[in-house]
């Protein structure tokens, strides 16, 4: 048996080191701020807060590093004009902690992963700007994507030996590694080992990529037999679907965006990877397959634009819908470039969605810019109708309809979490800047300081709810005594968890988890009795067996159970000041029963969520989830 060299090995590590040596900073400077996130995760706010944009910088960092690295290379620069390179890209990554603060914008963590996805591909092309580089292009993404699998199961390996040698050590030997002992050692790996073994299996000699024409033949029966079969699955549903909704001539539901991207993604990926052998005389059925799904994608881009286009028309824009329109836009694109173009270029993928992405993150075009505008108009707009809006200000708003109430505190929430307190600040005179700083120092009933982000943003959405006069159209319980407490609170109720629930002289039960959600229905055949269950409408169930309709008021039952409090008393649990006070009831308490003509059904419900006011009356119910029991009368 032949041992590889140490020799060698230092050899290879050092070349590595030499060739990536701000890559292997970024990484070493990513793996100690990791580290120190995990020693202080929920300790301290601030320095967590540091720890994190050193990380989000440092992997950043790394990528567009390497990027800067292959495109020199590949234009063969001197090692002065290198160095000058990696240097204004590393001030250019570092910078960036200065823009990133997730801990204080969430917009950020998205923000962040569509940096590091337009790092990602930058170095998928970097080094194959010329128009006669596809072969190696091909080749090179080949060799990096293997490259990737290879050093994440050495990882896994090696983490996985030493976390049993250390699990050994304190089973045998009674040592005390704490658990965070092991997040530290898969950081160490993942940030170090990881890292080194992958760039050092980067390829360097470009122009004699551009010549390899070798191709695995495993890969072509994964693509062949896999990915292409799961592609032409996903078609088969979707225009299915799309004559259904002709025939119908129904709107689509929002679950349909995901399979189109998902046929996308499997097509386009299929697509590339057999790109290499399409010329060959025995794999003309490629050419056929790519033409025939890019003609399919036309019908189906239309039912994605009509998809996202009902529910921005509804709601308006958030990041999420955007970035749907964006890829629907970038999708319609490469459709057309590969129906029309000649080329067939396939770097036109990577470096088109390189483009794209880096467009959504910064500028009044981004997606933050974009949804934020958006949102902000919808507010504003309601303000407008109650007469809350003057003079470019937002004013309390004394008295307002439910639907506006709910819509504005939903607004207010979503662009709270995914800016800050201080967007508000031209409709505000108030100085937010302050009142964000003193509330972030606000402690909880045990004195404790509240120091995480999702604490400190409840703080700011609270204030800024009570400010404009809506409380109670909040999901928010406030302390009780509190300056903020309010009319409207909130309770939950559950079952016992450890109780059996009872079945024997009943025929079925039928499983209810989408209370909440409108025009849920389900259709189910029971060997000669047909059921049908409706939610089409808030608080309302309604169960057709055989014809025969039973309807439950959720509300109206629910208000019945809770108006006797002392009968409720013993059940209660403890909660926070921040939680609403919950209900661990019997069973039977929560049953209901109604009966027709051949039937007898028990609604049970397994736990929900309601607001009631003073007068203990059901308002509204939220994570409601429950159980049909039916049972035949016997004629």
């Amino acid at each position: 048996m032949i041992f590889p060299s140490l020799k060698n090995l230092r050899q290879n590590i050092a070349a590595t080191f030499k060739r990536f040596p701000f890559e292997m900073l970024f990484a070493f400077t990513g793996t100690i701020a990791s580290i120190a996130y995990i020693e202080l995760n929920n300790l301290n706010y601030l320095k967590e807060s540091w720890c994190i944009r050193v990380l989000m910088t440092s992997s950043l960092g790394l990528v567009i590093s390497l990027a800067t690295t292959l495109f020199c290379e590949s234009k063969g620069f001197r090692k002065s004009q290198l160095l000058l390179f990696k240097l204004i890209a590393a001030c250019l990554a570092i910078s960036l902690i200065f823009i990133l603060n997730p801990l204080v914008n969430s917009a950020d963590y998205i923000r962040f992963f569509l940096l590091a996805l337009a790092g990602h591909l930058l170095v998928a092309f970097s080094a194959f700007i010329k128009q006669d580089s596809i072969q190696g292009f091909w080749q090179f993404n080949k060799t990096l994507f293997l490259n990737f699998l290879t050093s994440a199961f050495y990882s896994a390996v090696l983490f996985a030996g030493i976390a049993a040698a250390i699990g050994a050590m304190n089973l045998l030997f009674s040592v005390d590694f704490k658990s965070d002992t092991f997040a530290i050692l898969w950081v160490c790996i993942t940030g170090l080992f990881n890292t080194l073994f992958f760039l050092a299996g980067v390829p360097n000699d470009f122009p004699k990529l551009n010549q390899d024409f070798n191709y695995p033949k495993g890969l072509k029966i994964f693509t062949q037999y896999v990915l292409i079969p799961l592609a032409t699955l996903y078609v088969v549903i979707l225009l299915a679907y799309e004559i259904k909704i002709l025939i119908q001539w129904r709107l689509p539901k929002g679950l349909v965006s995901n399979l189109i991207l998902g046929y996308a993604v499997f097509g386009i990926l299929s697509l590339l990877l057999i790109f290499p052998i399409r010329e060959q005389a025995e794999n003309k059925w490629i050419k056929t397959f790519a033409r025939t799904f890019y003609f399919l994608m036309l019908p189906l881009l239309t039912l994605l634009f009509i998809a996202v286009g009902t529910r921005i028309f509804l709601y308006g824009i958030t990041e999420p819908r955007y970035f749907l329109i964006l890829l629907a836009f970038w999708l319609l694109f490469i459709t057309i470039y590969f129906l029309v173009s000649k080329k067939q270029n396939i770097k036109v993928i990577p470096i088109s969605l390189c483009l794209v992405t880096i467009l959504s993150v910064y500028g009044p075009q981004s997606a933050f810019s974009v949804s934020r505008y958006a949102q902000k108009t919808i507010l504003i707009d309601i303000f407008k109708r109650n007469h809350a809006y003057q003079n470019n200000q937002l004013l309390r708003i004394n008295k307002t309809s439910k639907e506006d109430g709910n819509r504005a505190v939903a607004t207010i929430d979503y662009l709270i979490n995914h800016n800050d307190l201080t967007i508000f600040q031209p409709y505000i005179t108030q100085d937010l800047k302050a009142v964000s700083d003193s509330l972030s120092k606000l402690k909880d009933a045990y004195g404790h300081t509240m120091n995480t982000k999702y604490e400190i943003s409840n703080q700011r959405i609270n204030w800024l709810v009570t400010y404009f006069g809506l409380k109670k159209f909040s999901g928010y319980r406030y302390p009780p005594g509190s300056i903020n407490e309010d009319e409207t609170q909130f309770y939950d109720f559950n079952i016992r968890q450890s109780e059996v629930v009872e079945v024997i002289g009943y025929d079925f039960i039928i499983d209810q988890t989408n209370i909440n959600y409108s025009d849920v229905r389900g259709h189910y055949v029971v060997g000669k009795t047909l059921i049908e269950t409706n939610t089409g409408e808030e608080g309302i169930l309604q169960i057709t067996l055989d014809h025969e309709t039973i309807l439950f008021n959720l509300k109206e039952l629910m208000s019945n159970v809770f108006k006797d409090e002392s009968r409720l008393k013993p059940y209660i649990r403890k909660t926070t000041n921040e939680d609403p006070p919950e209900y661990i009831l019997p069973a039977e308490m929560l049953s209901f029963t109604k009966k027709t003509k051949n039937f007898n059904v028990t609604f049970r419900l397994k736990s929900t969520r309601i607001s009631a006011g003073k007068d203990r009356k059901a308002e509204k119910l939220t994570y409601t989830s429950g159980t049909y029991l039916i049972k035949k009368n016997q004629n």
